[in-house]
Formats: C-alpha cells, structure tokens, sequence
C-alpha cells in the first residue's frame, strides 16, 4: 500500500530522519521498535523515551539514516504494524 506522501519535494536523500513512535507504555516497546528499523535500515540505535502526563503511553524517537520516500513510507508502515503501537510520526 503505497502512502502518497511528498517527502521527496522537501526532503533531499540520503537524509537523517527523525520517527517518533507513540505507543502503550510497556518496556518492551523501545525494543520493538529498534526491532523494526533494524529490518529495513540495519544500524546502531539509541532511541530515547517519554512518559506521557498520565504515564499511559510512551514516545520512542529515533533517527535513522533513510535513502528515499519510499524508505520512509516503509517504516511508518512496518512501525504502525507494532501491536502496542498506536500512533508513528
């Protein structure tokens, strides 16, 4: 499913991008998600976390080097795939 996004009018590749991964706060979400950019861009992550107000959820934020829109579009989506996930931004 493609996304029809325009990254690639405003961004130039390869390029440092940062995701911000939103999801139920549980100590394996940091994990997960590392997971998952280990899949489609292969490096070494140090992603850092905050607590929502209330504690429920947790944002996730990594940068990670990607090589086109496409790059990009894969990650939102394999990101957003994470069941405790809820939102990738």
């Amino acid at each position: 499913m493609a996304l029809n996004t325009r990254f690639d009018e405003f961004l130039e590749f390869p390029n440092d991008f940062l995701f911000k991964v939103v999801g139920l706060a549980q100590k394996e979400l940091p994990d997960l998600v590392v997971e998952v950019i280990q899949q489609h861009a292969p490096g070494d992550y140090s992603p850092t976390i905050r607590a929502s107000a209330k504690g429920t959820y947790h944002t996730v934020s990594v940068r990670v080097r990607v090589e086109s829109k496409e790059h990009i579009e894969t990650l939102y989506t394999a990101l957003g795939k994470i069941d405790i996930v809820r939102t990738v931004l």
